[in-house]
């Protein structure tokens, strides 16, 4: 369980008051808006209306106490770049910002984020690969220029294994889960078990080897 602050109470701050409520984690919620912050009081621990540019409010909440500080404004990114500075500036020990251009996200970390999260760039991203072939079912980026996909056992490994395949010694791809039609995914697969057509597998490794390997194209 973790303390978090959010700041912003717009859409993109409800679902990450939702996500951080469901892993139980104990959430501080402000926004200047009040009706705002009504729709989310089933879900945090405390709110605060008030303005998160100003430094004598912000003052008086003890942002160092909290493990996360997200800033989830979207419609002011000049209240958004302000807020993160100043959160920086009396101690948060992690601040998370939301990016609506890419330019926004140079200067939030320019002034203080550590991380800025850029939902609708990255959902365009994942959509584009989700959809660009037919066997992909999900992907994750992973830092470092790796991804984890999960898809569909390709053709020609069916009637082989992990084993036969040499996956790991000689595609240097690792192969996650193992998944039978609508069965939940089998995190212990033989690797001596001969794939099935129709079978999904999560996979990870560099882009270069799944798009080489796969036959990905991203």
């Amino acid at each position: 369980m973790k303390n978090i602050l959010v700041i912003g109470a717009g859409r993109f701050g409800t679902y990450l008051i939702q996500r951080f409520a469901d892993q139980g984690d104990e959430i501080l919620v402000i926004d200047k808006d009040e009706a705002k912050i009504d729709k989310v009081l089933d879900y945090v621990t405390s709110s605060l209306i008030g303005d998160s540019t100003d430094p004598d409010f912000m003052e008086t909440i003890g942002v160092n106490n909290f493990d996360i500080c997200a800033v989830a404004i979207g419609d002011n990114f000049q209240n958004s770049l302000e807020t993160t500075s100043l959160l920086k500036e009396l101690g948060a020990k992690f601040v998370i910002s939301r990016a609506s251009r890419d330019v926004h996200e140079k200067f939030l970390l320019r002034n203080g984020a550590d991380e800025v999260i850029y939902p609708e760039k990255k959902m365009a991203e994942w959509t584009a690969i989700r959809y660009s072939s037919t066997n992909v079912k999900d992907y994750i980026p992973v830092p470092g220029d790796y991804s984890i996909f999960e898809v569909e056992v390709p053709d020609s490994w069916v009637g082989k294994s992990i084993i036969d395949l040499k996956i790991r010694q000689s595609m240097h791809l690792n192969i996650l889960a193992v998944k039978n039609g609508s069965d939940d995914f089998n995190l212990e697969y033989d690797p001596s078990s001969p794939f099935k057509k129709g079978q999904t597998i999560v996979v990870i490794g560099s882009d270069n080897d799944l798009r080489k390997h796969l036959k990905l194209d991203y």
